[in-house]
């Protein structure tokens, strides 16, 4: 891939953003979400890219577009791999709360972590703090760590957790530790996104969410020199068994961002759906709207936002 296809990209990506964000607030998770799908599904379709998606929706039979191994594009020289979310955090939109995204990464075939669509206890940082955190200890440990990697007093750091009830005893042990919190309540893409990149007041991203999520927020982190260590977390044995079955038994292993993407041609686009910690959110006008997005690439490390601004007259053009 010496082209860099990800500023191609983001008009898939905007196209899912500008059709999901129609219906923010109106309480339908499964209307906006599917439109989403649809309309990354079709402006994929007229790239000239020879792909294919090792990370989508589910599996081939269980949905009906963007499945994972489904082949994808109007065909031409780039034979890429993708890990694709036409919509991260479906509820944000349909309840009108923050970090909803759409989002593609590519890499070359076979670059892609691909486990069983479970759990994963995740831990992200940005540039300062890559090469001194370590899953394997307890937070209190990181936390210091990461204090003292950046220059910070522990009580100066913010550390973003997912709103569940399963994160209580680790927010009661970093409320006792002296660090702020931010809680959200989805979104923890764009959380490990903005805890590597400096002005968005986020230092660390700590907490169990799906693994999907965690692919996609190493592809980012590769790309702008953060770091993100996860371990496999099912809930229950079912989920065990089937990790066992499918050769990731060993629960005890940290995977990485160079295990979860690997190589070193990786590219990730994002664009806003509804404002958040790291994108704003797609604003409609009379005539049109305006759409910010990420674009990074790996080989180059560049970092662009971009602020595009479509005008049409009845619907999103794709």
């Amino acid at each position: 891939m010496d082209r860099n296809l990800a500023l191609e990209m983001v008009r898939v990506t905007e196209a899912s953003a500008l059709a999901a964000a129609r219906w923010m607030g109106k309480g339908d998770p499964v209307s906006a979400d599917q439109a989403a799908v649809d309309a990354m599904h079709l402006t994929l379709n007229s790239q000239s890219i020879d792909g294919r998606i090792a990370l989508g929706m589910g599996e081939s039979g269980a949905v009906p577009k963007l499945y994972t191994g489904e082949e994808i594009g109007a065909g031409g020289p780039n034979h890429i791999e993708l890990a694709i979310d036409p919509l991260e955090c479906t509820k944000s939109v349909a309840y009108g709360r923050s970090n909803a995204m759409a989002v593609v990464a590519m890499a070359p075939p076979g670059e892609f972590f691909s486990p069983p669509s479970q759990y994963m206890e995740k831990l992200a940082v940005g540039p300062q703090a890559a090469g001194v955190i370590d899953l394997s200890l307890s937070i209190e440990e990181n936390l210091s760590r990461i204090a003292k990697a950046k220059g910070y007093a522990i009580a100066d750091l913010t550390v973003v957790i997912l709103d569940r009830e399963r994160h209580a005893d680790m927010i009661a042990r970093i409320r006792k530790l002296g660090a702020r919190i931010h809680l959200i309540p989805d979104g923890d893409v764009a959380a490990a996104i903005a805890a590597a990149t400096p002005g968005t007041g986020i230092d660390v991203l700590v907490g169990t969410g799906g693994s999907s999520e965690g692919v996609l927020a190493a592809a980012a982190l590769r790309c702008i020199g953060g770091e993100i260590q996860t371990r496999l977390a099912p809930s229950d044995r079912q989920e065990t068994d089937e990790l066992r079955r499918t050769g990731y038994g060993n629960l005890s292993r940290v995977y990485r961002a160079a295990d979860l993407v690997r190589g070193d041609n990786v590219m990730f686009v994002a664009t806003g759906v509804t404002d958040g910690d790291l994108l704003n959110g797609v604003n409609y006008r009379a005539d049109g709207a305006t759409t910010h997005s990420l674009v990074l690439r790996s080989k180059t490390k560049t970092k662009r936002f971009i602020v595009t601004e479509h005008y049409f007259e009845d619907n999103p053009l794709y």
